[in-house]
């Protein structure tokens, strides 16, 4: 099944039938065979969906399957310009393009459109930012729930075990938040199956500490958790949102002096860089994020020649 809409374009008419068809089409081809997550089907329909509104004033009318045959490179140009006039960022105009170049190569495979005239098209060029990595002293901190940021033992002990999740285990907070009672880690635990983007299953280890942090919590916890039911708990014992874990950072962090930049998920780039730092390996730090390409993980390489960069210029005698 189609994700929903993303937003008030279908119920404008920016498509003819025949295309409406191939875009259901091809997002039940982007959910099933692809299994790619439903906020990610939920952003591809909404990129097609505003080339397509581009399209109806472009071509003076609701396009067809032909009509998108028939495009030429000037109006994929002329419609990243018109949502850079928009004020969209070049990020979110580079992931439009990819949704569309998706959809074409999808009717390309059925022999109704050439896809060339898209890929012909430079995808806009982005400002590279590097993750920011909090400290591992600071990591340390944030991890351990010694800090009594919260007035209830058992939310402080189930903080502090999510959060240990994300570093030691370099888990994506959506990750933590999906495990179940039966796959709490416990002391002897040695590793964790995981399903991250996309549904890929990835194993991570699990390290002593974690079992700790997550013990602990289990034990403080006034609520019963089934095998089958969410391992961690809001207050009212229902499944945790993850935004009560990036507030809890944000009091964490406020407490420590910390930048903004020290989120939950900075914690997962944290595992990444410390694993470097200390000799791990690119390929198995991939395996371990759940990147599914390698270059996602070499931008931590950059991270760490620029601290050793920094390290240079504060300490060379002849700086």
């Amino acid at each position: 099944m189609c994700a929903q809409p993303a937003d008030n374009d279908s119920l404008l008419v920016i498509a003819r039938p025949d295309l409406n068809q191939r875009v259901d089409q091809w997002l039940d081809h982007l959910s099933d065979e692809r299994r790619l997550s439903d906020k990610t089907l939920l952003a591809y329909e909404r990129d097609l969906r505003q080339f397509l509104r581009f399209l109806t004033n472009h071509l003076g009318g609701a396009p067809s399957v032909k009509d998108i045959a028939e495009l030429r490179p000037a109006d994929f140009r002329g419609f990243l310009a018109t949502r850079r006039r928009q004020g969209v960022q070049s990020r979110s105009l580079a992931r439009g393009l990819a949704g569309i170049r998706s959809f074409l190569r999808f009717l390309e495979r059925r022999g109704e459109v050439n896809a060339a005239a898209s890929g012909a098209v430079r995808p806009p060029r982005q400002a590279r930012s590097l993750p920011k990595p909090v400290s591992s002293k600071d990591a340390i901190v944030l991890t351990s729930g010694d800090l009594c940021m919260e007035g209830e033992a058992w939310i402080e002990a189930r903080n502090a075990a999510v959060l240990t999740l994300l570093y030691g285990c370099g888990l994506r907070i959506s990750e933590a938040l999906s495990l179940t009672g039966n796959m709490a880690p416990k002391q002897g635990t040695r590793t964790m199956r995981i399903i991250g983007k996309g549904r890929k299953e990835r194993i991570v280890p699990i390290l002593p500490a974690v079992c700790e942090a997550v013990e602990a919590y289990l034990k403080l916890c006034p609520y019963a958790i089934s095998a089958s039911g969410p391992l961690f708990l809001g207050a009212r014992g229902g499944p945790l949102n993850p935004r009560m874990i990036q507030l809890a950072m944000e009091k964490l962090r406020g407490a420590l002096g910390l930048p903004d930049t020290a989120t939950p998920h900075a914690l997962r780039h944290s595992f990444a860089t410390h694993l470097l730092a200390g000799g791990g390996d690119l390929r198995t730090i991939q395996e371990l994020l759940g990147h599914a390409s390698l270059a996602s993980t070499q931008i931590y390489t950059e991270i760490d020649s620029a601290h050793l960069l920094s390290a240079y210029d504060k300490a060379h005698p002849r700086r």
